[in-house]
């Protein structure tokens, strides 16, 4: 049966969408946005050779890898980086290459994007030939996003300019040198566009794709090359097309055909349209490809490839793991042949077909979501009989630092701790994310403490976006990895996970995790470990599926689930009570929320703390208080009676954005607090604390907002005697001295991201654990490992 590409033709494949990372916080009813490293991001096929970029590591700078045939196999022939790599210089983002000639963009957060051009003769190496960027870098955002390349012409996508209403560049080669001809923006432009979110160039034919054009409905721009010169030539989009459709996020040239994606068409199931140029230069819609079996947020067409007479389409969300359509097309431009491409082995998440390449009878499948997003790439080939094969399978090695063990490394006065800034505080050891059970792809979240009653060994319980680590830290500068308990079978990765102890048991959720429940871990089987293994859970709760953080108040006996999603008794996000007075055997005993609390007004609770209360208010002295850190306001309540807990105040305070975490003084009187959100969105300068005195639970007055040393997000801090202890990501962990209550001093910190500038971002460090009596503290860092510290005691002499 022949299918014609026109109105009618409705073709019988699959579809998905793959998005990338946001933030590193969750919100009730998100999903994990996990932190991707880049690999297979961009894609290019040549002679004989697939080149792959890695633009997004972060402790190793951008690597383009070649990759070529050894028999029958693909194996990597050379890595090429930027002449002045450096760690996350963003480079590899964007590819072109035809021929000799490759074009490669760097795109570094807060830095101009450049395009570096490499050439080469037959199968020599690839050597840098030059770079070029803007003449005027202000109003060029995001310059390399997108590239494309014809003959001497190079366009480069800046998607982000002038507010997101995006900008093209167009560069000329004479001989070696690639000049800037001209900045294209459409006559009537508007913020928001996304103009140069994808490209197609052909000879004098560029098309320009616009997504966000008309409320993100989507729009193409045709340019086109008369007298040297690249000038406006008209515009088109698909008929009957909605807002939030997306058309124009991707875009292909296929001969006379011009291939658009709306991977956002017919309630999210995802389209791709064609067009044919006539004679007079109009380009007329001739149908669409969708999918028959498409469902909601499909997104088929998020990305096209095309060769000769085959069009391939990715759907990186079709069946949860993707999959990446083939068509055979004949030139009157029917349809004659269709199916569906798989990768052996994929898992849900994995992206298979969020990036394409094709060239002849290869073809890269880009897999961006695989090994919790630090991607792989899947290469087929077409065999005799005209099937396409998987041939091989690539990824590129675990990003790590080197561990740090057997000595003490002391802050130095020049402030530093062998690469790690720092001020008072002692770097006792360091252990990558790979020693501690991790694998490619692998970060770390949240940490907690145990110390065995027993023998007095301290241990670290460190989260892992794929379950949790138990390390032996009695000896701070030589910590022993234990072992590993995964997570809960069928559920997925998590970028976050949550663990608290009590009576000896580790109490350990995750957010968006599906039917994760409340693993329960005696902690006392890592008494008699020796060599590291791998651990099953004691117990699982399963009244609850996912939960943001788990809260224990080890004088009652109660945990307490907060921010509670994908099914259960999620008590409408806030407080969900467990009776573990009885460690392996957790009841439900009841829930609580506040409802004029939360973004969604059901009283959802990001993070709590819950005391049997013993500070200056006597009217509530003795009885079980939690306080609860609501997305909207602090929340005070009275959880005494599980049957019948009571709303005790709430209160908000100045520029809220989104109250995160906070922590009771041991005298119960202060209460220190921080907003993830404010910092991000510029409604303060500087990393912001929150004071509440809380003399009057009916009443809690906020009494001073102290302003850190730096712009960094604030995430968990706990309190300690006289200290605060802050994981600020970027900023590392900061101490803060109390002993004036109100007036907090930075007194101590170490940063545990070896590089760049401490802004408002989601990364380095995500928590702490200052309660060992020994004085260790152990502190998480996210995509860096455990670090075991100290804080330099005023009687250090050097």
């Amino acid at each position: 049966m022949r299918m014609g590409v026109h109105a009618a033709a409705f073709l019988a494949l699959g579809a998905a969408l793959f998005t990338g990372p946001a933030s590193a916080q969750t919100r009730a009813g998100a999903g994990p946005e996990p932190r991707m490293a880049g690999f297979g991001r961009a894609l290019a096929v040549g002679d004989g050779m697939v080149l792959v970029g890695e633009s997004r590591n972060n402790l190793r700078p951008g690597i383009l890898y070649q990759y070529g045939r050894s028999g029958s196999d693909w194996v990597e022939q050379a890595q090429v980086k930027a002449p002045d790599a450096a760690n996350s210089d963003g480079f590899a983002a964007a590819l072109a290459l035809e021929g000799g000639t490759l074009l490669v963009s760097q795109v570094a957060r807060g830095t101009p994007g450049v395009v570096h051009a490499f050439a080469r003769e037959g199968t020599a190496p690839w050597r840098h030939a030059g770079r070029f960027a803007p003449t005027d870098s202000a109003g060029a955002e995001g310059f390399g996003a997108t590239l494309a390349l014809s003959g001497d012409w190079a366009v480069v996508g800046a998607p982000l300019a002038g507010e997101r209403a995006g900008a093209v560049y167009v560069f000329q080669r004479s001989g070696a040198t690639w000049s800037q001809r001209a900045r294209l923006a459409p006559a009537d432009g508007q913020q928001g566009d996304a103009f140069g979110s994808s490209l197609a160039l052909n000879g004098s034919q560029l098309l320009v794709g616009a997504p966000g054009r008309s409320q993100r409905a989507g729009n193409v721009y045709v340019f086109g090359l008369q007298a040297g010169s690249w000038t406006e030539a008209g515009q088109f989009a698909a008929r009957g097309l909605q807002p939030n459709e997306s058309f124009g996020s991707s875009l292909s040239l296929a001969g006379d055909m011009a291939l658009v994606g709306a991977p956002f068409a017919g309630g999210g199931s995802g389209a791709v349209f064609g067009f044919r140029r006539n004679e007079q230069g109009e380009w007329t819609e001739l149908g669409r490809l969708v999918a028959f079996d498409g469902s909601r947020q499909d997104g088929f067409g998020v990305t096209i490839a095309s060769s000769g007479n085959e069009i391939w389409v990715g759907s990186p969300r079709s069946d949860g793991a993707g999959v990446a359509h083939v068509f055979e097309r004949d030139p009157p431009g029917g349809i004659v042949r269709a199916s569906k491409v798989r990768a052996t082995d994929a898992s849900s998440g994995d992206g298979f077909g969020a990036s394409l390449a094709l060239r002849g009878n290869v073809a890269a499948v880009g897999m961006t979501g695989a090994d919790d997003g630090a991607g792989r790439v899947v290469i087929f080939e077409k065999d005799a009989s005209g099937a396409w094969r998987e041939r091989a399978k690539v990824e590129s090695e675990a990003e790590s630092l080197p561990a740090i063990t057997g000595n003490e490394i002391r802050c130095s006065e020049q402030g530093k701790a062998d690469i790690f800034d720092c001020g008072s505080v002692e770097l006792l050891s360091f252990l990558p994310i790979k020693d501690i059970g991790g694998g490619r792809g692998t970060n770390l979240n949240d940490i907690w403490g145990w110390t065995d009653p027993v023998s007095k060994k301290e241990y670290a319980l460190v989260g892992r976006t794929d379950g949790t680590s138990f390390v032996d830290i009695t000896d701070p500068v030589n910590p022993k990895y234990l072992g590993d308990l995964p997570k809960t079978e069928g559920s997925p990765s998590a970028s976050w996970r949550d663990i608290k102890v009590y009576d000896n048991h580790a109490y350990v959720v995750a957010d968006a995790s599906g039917q994760h429940g409340i693993q329960v871990f005696d902690l006392t089987r890592l008494r008699n470990v020796t060599a590291p293994q791998k651990f099953t859970m004691d117990a699982h709760y399963t009244r609850i599926h996912s939960a943001h953080n788990i809260v224990i108040n080890e004088e009652s006996g109660f945990a307490y689930a907060v921010g509670s999603s994908s099914g259960g008794e999620t008590c409408g996000g806030g407080l969900h009570m467990v009776d573990i007075r009885e460690p392996k055997n957790p009841k439900f005993a009841g829930c609580f929320a506040d409802p004029q609390t939360g973004n969604a007004s059901t009283g959802y609770s990001h993070d709590a703390q819950c005391v049997m209360y013993k500070g200056p208010d006597e009217q509530y002295r003795g009885r079980e208080i939690c306080l609860g850190s609501n997305e909207t306001a602090l929340s005070v309540a009275d959880v005494t009676d599980k049957q019948n807990p009571k709303a005790i105040s709430r209160a908000s305070y100045p520029n809220v954005a989104y109250t995160h975490q906070g922590w009771l003084t041991d005298d119960h009187h202060y209460f220190y607090m921080n907003d993830e959100g404010d910092e991000a969105n510029g409604s303060v300068p500087r990393t912001r604390t929150l004071i509440w005195d809380l003399a009057d639970l009916d009443d809690p007055q906020l009494v001073g907002e102290y302003l850190g040393e730096t712009a960094a997000i604030d995430h968990n801090l706990y309190v300690k005697g006289d200290f605060v202890y802050e994981s600020n990501y970027l900023a590392g962990l900061r101490i803060l001295d109390i002993t004036n209550r109100e007036k907090p001093v930075e007194v101590g910190f170490i940063d545990t991201l070896p590089f760049g500038e401490n802004v408002p971002s989601f990364a380095g460090t995500w928590s702490n654990y200052p309660y060992f009596e020994s004085g260790t503290i152990v502190v998480s860092s996210i995509g860096e490992g455990l670090f075991v510290v100290k804080k330099r005691s005023p009687s250090t002499v050097f």
